[in-house]
């Protein structure tokens, strides 16, 4: 019977330890990467807006409340985007959404007037889009020509 034995001082034990270690790091990173960007999807993903009462209760969690009205209407986002659909975008990645996927689809506006806008009595209005009865952005807005202004649903650009 053979016997292989090595000799290995302290410095080469930690190497290697080291190495494997590094190597174990690497995997783990790729791994959880890669399955964190599968499983991953944006805020619209996980925000049901099928109904009245859905979507009410969403604007509700931001604090809106909203006359018993509301307007549907059907449109389509335009595949090409000029500076304002741009700008309006960013409103919508500030608050977690992206329409970006959506360019040349068609989705839902639903309109809601607001009732509590502090310090405006009218013209207030809460937009909601949503695809397959899922939201995916909106905004708060004020349609007065004067006064106008447009934020995502937490009150902030």
């Amino acid at each position: 019977m053979k016997m292989l034995t090595l000799k290995l001082k302290p410095k080469t034990i930690f190497g290697i330890i080291l190495a494997i270690t590094g190597v174990a790091v690497i995997i783990v990173t790729f791994i959880t990467n890669h399955s964190v960007n599968k499983s991953s999807e944006s805020v619209a993903a996980v925000v049901s807006a099928s109904t009245d009462q859905e979507r009410r209760d969403y604007l509700a969690s931001y604090g809106w409340e909203t006359s018993s009205e509301y307007e549907e209407k059907e449109l389509t986002i335009p595949e090409s985007w000029n500076q304002v659909y741009a700008d309006y975008n960013e409103v919508q990645i500030n608050q977690g959404f992206d329409l970006s996927d959506y360019k040349g689809k068609r989705v839902t506006l639903y309109t809601y007037t607001v009732t509590n806008y502090e310090g405006i009595k009218q013209g207030i209005v809460a937009d909601m889009l949503v695809s397959d009865g899922v939201l995916i952005g909106g905004d708060i807005c004020n349609t007065s020509a004067k006064d106008g202004f447009l934020v995502g649903f937490n009150g902030e650009n």
